[in-house]
């Protein structure tokens, strides 16, 4: 048996199940068995609402079976491979193969190796085109599946958008025509053909992909009459009557979020010209404060979690945020339990939120500029008032805050030194208002990023800068910086984030160098970044793939890979505002 196994493996609640408030239902009595997981670390798989959600829903289904599998670490992949076992779900511990479906959330592009070494792990074959009747369905989804194509041979189909109903009703219709299928009556391809008449589900074998002699995409289109020539992304009209777990799966150990994760909206009213988070949950929508006060006291009560942490992608906008976190306070605060928001506007710091912030923490807050100028951030669409954000934060040294974490952006479009130098000012700026309050100036935390222009944005055409242009840029920060111990910056990896790029841009033919690195062993969990990165740059030289190719610009006039989505926002609408940004000077 595996299990006895376990003692000489680093946690190994991780794959144990039996977590308070897991569901385990009679594997052999379902007459569907869907295998949902997560291509990273249980501890990072039981942090995303995404999987919370789908477990719940699918499991509420009568006679349907969900179950759990995560990223092994290497040394449960090292016991798994030498032992001749493979990967098996967390409930029943069935062996993922012996599942009808087996579906993964995406949630991001370096973790697609990962995907493939636990189709591996399973006895599952990793492409599409080889999986016959016997083989589960491989079902992807997830803030990645806006560009599914660098993984479009590994999928049987992916669910564009938002899946909690999308998927129930995939679920439903396979279960309609199980029978045939698992008896030979209807073929795999037929089956497929089947299910791509469900809004938002994209079949790739169903679908020609032409280039031209250069690397771009001249055509796309159907191979039959079954497969829609757009796909529409799915998204929840009504999120009070939407599924949201009460159950909640309250781990062994400690997770990346180990909390109540709260989500009171979901969309973006503000229109930041590099965010792709705002087209994936489009149209904004609102979970009432009725509903959300009433799930709150459900979820600690199912769980005794001290924390609950409010999730939503700009919950300062929320109408009547004050209101709705002052009750909750008042609701739970002879319980000991917290109420937290993510990172806020300055402005909103101003009003009534502050003081109830200041009630919860007084640590640090995290603010957003994105940009060091102003010019800057008029031109990638940020509402960040510079002389609104210098009050909030001289505010908050008053109320008692020791420190503040702020985000850069660099690497957009006719970024200049000047742009740069903003960044240093700002930052050293933020720490010098603490000397009006206490005589001494604050920490101040920088996390600075480099721009990928990524599907669906306004940004998509702009090329993204290059592993020199991002290291140079790096290293002029640094030096600005000097030696100001109280400005205490992270940059992150210029080649991780050039590969996202390349990947997140990416056409289908990155399907060779996904899997050439899966099989040269690189996986995110043990990342050794220049191992790794040479494992990646000689699997693209291996496919006779250039990464400039993927980063460069593209004009609105290029089919790119992604343009068959329906995302909510329309391809014209990016590219007005794409043209606003050229007519500030953003292509020169």
């Amino acid at each position: 048996m595996i299990d006895d196994n376990l003692l000489g493996i680093m946690k190994p609640a991780r794959y144990i199940g039996g977590e308070w408030n897991s569901t385990v239902k009679d594997f052999e009595a379902a007459e569907v068995r869907f295998a949902l997981g997560f291509p990273d670390l249980y501890e990072v798989g039981m942090s995303n609402l995404g999987i919370r959600i789908l477990y719940g829903a699918l499991n509420a289904m009568e006679g349907v079976v969900c179950e759990r599998f995560f990223s092994p670490a290497a040394d449960m992949e090292k016991l798994i491979r030498s032992g001749g076992w493979s990967m098996r779900s967390l409930e029943n511990g069935r062996g993922l193969a012996s599942f009808d479906m087996v579906g993964f959330s995406l949630g991001y592009e370096l973790n697609y190796p990962d995907v493939l070494n636990i189709l591996d792990l399973s006895g599952i074959p990793l492409k599409a085109a080889e999986r016959g009747i016997g083989a589960p369905l491989v079902i992807g989804g997830g803030p990645c599946a806006v560009n599914p194509e660098p993984m479009a041979d590994f999928f049987d189909l992916f669910i564009i958008g938002e899946a909690e109903e999308a998927l129930p009703e995939l679920v439903s219709l396979y279960r309609e025509h199980s029978r045939d299928y698992k008896e030979g009556r209807i073929a795999r391809a037929a089956l497929l053909e089947k299910l791509a008449s469900i809004e938002g589900v994209y079949v790739p074998s169903l679908y020609d992909v032409g280039y031209s002699s250069e690397g771009r995409i001249i055509s796309f289109s159907p191979k039959t009459p079954a497969a829609p020539a757009r796909i529409k992304k799915r998204f929840v009209g009504d999120l009070d009557s939407s599924f949201f777990p009460r159950d909640w799966v309250v781990p062994y150990i400690q997770i990346v979020h180990d909390r109540i994760t709260l989500e009171i909206m979901r969309g973006c009213p503000n229109r930041c010209r590099f965010c792709q988070a705002r087209q994936q949950y489009y149209p904004l929508r609102l979970r009432s404060a009725g509903k959300v006060k009433e799930l709150a006291a459900e979820l600690y009560k199912n769980t005794g979690y001290h924390e609950i942490s409010f999730s939503g992608l700009s919950i300062s906008d929320y109408p009547g945020i004050e209101g709705l976190a002052s009750s909750l306070m008042a609701e739970f605060k002879d319980k000991c339990v917290g109420i937290s928001l993510p990172s806020i506007k300055p402005k909103n710091f101003l009003g009534e939120l502050s003081k109830l912030i200041a009630a919860i923490r007084k640590t640090g807050l995290t603010f957003a500029p994105e940009a060091g100028t102003r010019r800057m951030r008029e031109m990638i669409g940020k509402d960040f008032d510079e002389d609104i954000f210098r009050e909030a934060v001289l505010k908050a040294y008053a109320a008692g805050y020791q420190h503040v974490k702020l985000y850069f952006l660099i690497g957009l479009p006719r970024e200049s030194s000047d742009d740069l130098e903003g960044i240093k000012e700002l930052s050293v700026a933020v720490s010098e208002l603490r000397r009006k309050i206490s005589g001494r100036p604050a920490e101040v935390h920088l996390s600075v990023n480099t721009l990928i222009p990524k599907p669906h944005t306004p940004l998509q055409w702009f090329p993204m800068a290059s592993l020199d242009s991002m290291l140079e840029k790096q290293a002029y920060i640094r030096r600005a910086l000097g030696g100001n111990r109280r400005v205490k910056t992270v940059f992150h990896s210029p080649k991780l984030s050039l590969l996202e790029g390349v990947i997140s841009r990416g056409d289908r033919r990155l399907g060779r160098v996904i899997e050439a690195v899966f099989r040269s062993g690189v996986r995110f969990d043990n990342w050794n970044e220049e191992a790794s990165w040479e494992k990646w740059t000689a699997a693209f030289a291996g496919a006779s793939l250039e990464t400039d190719f993927y980063l460069s610009g593209k004009s609105t006039e290029d089919i790119l890979p992604w343009d068959f989505i329906e995302i909510g926002v329309s391809k014209e609408s990016l590219a007005q505002e794409f043209n606003k940004v050229v007519a500030m000077g953003g292509d020169e």
